[in-house]
């Protein structure tokens, strides 16, 4: 599913790159008036080769870029956030409807929120202290981080290690699916890359915790999860697992 949206927001950029140059052209004919306002906003949210930077507690419409990342400021608003070849990041406080990028991270600041779900096929994403994600967060490739953040949609990742910190809350479980791509499945269970999946301490996984692939479950003593599928949890106390 992650690897299909990024076919679409590949063809969706490329849309986005067209109507850019198109604007371009059409602004070369000499019109200065009335659209030129227009035009200087769409070309501070829509770009190919550069990054989109959205400064504090402005408020913004879509932003997306095919090469370059996204920078949205502290206490900002958007509609949305896409790129293909960079990274995502919000502000404290700041929010969006949804970030999703192909190759690169994505991160939320202290009390940022995300209305929908947020995604990345090869990147890392973090949530810090009182970020919230309402839909999913959801990558390929990639270490997921809560730090005392909520998410709303659960958690899904192919390969990408996962830490719920300490006071997290997540709604809807936590899918660690098998990699579609690897036809030697058995591999997985000898390799070095085997995800690492902690539920911190005082971390609440609401939902099941299903597992398609071989993985190392460490669920604090003092934490709360629902059922576990595909795995076997390994209890520990203090702040963190042995390495």
């Amino acid at each position: 599913m992650i690897r299909s949206y990024a076919i679409a927001l590949l063809a969706v950029l490329g849309t986005v790159a067209g109507c850019v140059n198109a604007d371009d052209s059409h602004s070369r004919g000499g019109d200065k008036g009335g659209n030129a306002d227009q035009k200087s906003e769409d070309e501070e949210s829509h770009t190919v080769n550069g990054s989109v930077h959205v400064k504090a507690d402005q408020k913004k419409g879509e932003l997306s870029t095919v090469n370059g990342s996204i920078h949205i400021d502290d206490n900002a608003s958007v509609a949305g956030a896409q790129t293909v070849n960079g990274s995502i990041g919000l502000g404290a406080h700041a929010t969006a409807d949804s970030a999703h990028t192909v190759n690169g991270s994505i991160t939320l600041a202290a009390g940022a929120s995300v209305l929908h779900a947020v995604s990345a096929v090869n990147g890392a994403l973090t949530l810090h202290s009182g970020a919230d994600v309402a839909g999913t967060l959801s990558n390929v490739n990639g270490h997921i981080v809560l730090e005392a953040a909520h998410v709303g949609g659960g958690i899904k990742t192919v390969n990408g290690d996962i830490d719920v910190g300490s006071s997290s809350h997540v709604e809807g479980g936590i899918f660690v699916d098998k990699d579609s791509n690897d036809f030697l499945w058995f591999f997985h269970w000898s390799s070095s890359n085997i995800p690492r999946v902690v539920i911190g301490p005082g971390a609440e996984v609401q939902g099941n915790l299903r597992f398609k692939r071989h993985v190392r479950l460490f669920v604090s003593e003092r934490a709360t999860i629902g059922p576990v599928s595909g795995a076997t949890a390994v209890t520990f106390t203090g702040a963190s697992p042995p390495e």
